[in-house]
C-alpha cells in the first residue's frame, strides 16, 4: 500500500457522521426522532409518526435516480393524516430553526477535522460532503458547524434535496451521480468515511480511506479499502 496519494487525486469525499464529527448515532438518532415526532404530535400520534418516517427513510434508499430524495420523501410521506406537505412544513422549518441543534450534545468535534479539511483545500483538491442525503441542507449545515468545518467553498454537499439517491449496499447510483455532477472520474477521487457504505465506493474504482477510529467489520462482499488509519493519518498523504 502506497503511503502517498496517487497524483491523479482530483477530488476528495468526505462523510460527515463518525468521520469529520463524531456522533453517538444511536442516541441521535432516537432523539432526533423523538423530537421531530414531537413537532407535529398535535397531528399525529408519535409512534405513528415515527414508524412512517422511518419506512419512508428506507423507501429513499432505493430510490432510482429519477426523483430527488426530497420528491421521493414527499411522495409518500404526504398527506400526513389528512395534511398536505404545506401544512406540515412549518412545523418542520421551526423544527430546524429551533430544536434541531439540541442533538448537538449527541455529537463532539474532532480537533483534528478542520486542519485536514483545511489542508485538503491548501493542496487545490476538491472538497465534497458525500454525506448521507436523508436530511434538510440546514440539518446538514449545523452538523457541519458542529464539526467545526462548516466555513469553507464545497464543491458539492449532498442533501435530501439535491440528490437523487443515497448511500446504498445493493447499487453505486450515490456515487455515480457525484461524478456526473463534478466531472472526474472515479479514479481521481478519494472517499474518506468510516463505514461500509463509504467503502462500498471502491467498487466503482473510487480510491477508499477507512477511518478506524472504532472496529468494524464488514461483510466480504465489501471491498478492502486503499488505506485505512485514523483521521490524522490521513494528513501525511495528501
Amino acid at each position: 500500500m502506497n503511503d502517498k496519494l496517487d497524483g491523479k487525486i482530483k477530488a476528495i469525499f468526505f462523510d460527515l457522521d463518525g468521520t469529520l464529527l463524531d456522533v453517538d448515532l444511536d442516541k441521535f438518532i432516537s432523539q432526533y426522532l423523538n423530537l421531530l415526532a414531537q413537532s407535529v404530535a398535535h397531528i399525529i400520534p408519535p409512534k405513528k409518526f415515527i414508524s412512517k418516517i422511518l419506512k419512508t427513510s428506507k423507501a429513499i434508499e432505493e430510490n432510482n435516480s429519477r426523483k430527488t430524495n426530497e420528491d421521493v420523501f414527499a411522495d409518500l410521506f404526504f398527506p400526513l393524516e389528512g395534511h398536505t406537505k404545506e401544512d406540515i412544513k412549518p412545523f418542520f422549518d421551526k423544527f430546524y430553526e429551533q430544536d434541531f441543534s439540541k442533538l448537538r450534545q449527541y455529537t463532539r468535534r474532532k480537533p483534528e477535522a478542520k486542519a485536514v479539511v483545511q489542508q485538503a483545500f491548501d493542496k487545490g483538491y476538491d472538497v465534497i460532503i458525500a454525506t448521507t442525503p436523508l436530511l434538510p441542507a440546514t440539518a446538514i449545515e449545523q452538523r457541519l458547524e458542529w464539526a467545526g468545518v462548516a466555513d469553507f467553498p464545497y464543491r458539492l454537499i449532498t442533501t435530501i434535496e439535491n440528490s437523487h439517491a443515497t448511500k446504498s449496499l445493493t447499487h453505486l447510483l450515490y456515487y455515480d451521480q457525484i461524478l456526473d455532477k463534478i466531472g472526474y472520474p472515479a479514479d481521481a477521487c478519494l472517499m474518506v468515511g468510516d463505514e461500509d457504505k463509504d467503502i462500498i465506493a471502491g467498487r466503482c474504482g473510487i480510491i477508499t480511506f477507512l477511518i478506524t477510529d472504532k472496529n468494524k467489520e464488514f461483510s466480504p462482499e465489501i471491498p478492502e479499502p486503499t488505506f485505512k488509519g485514523s483521521l490524522s493519518d490521513l494528513m501525511p498523504l495528501l
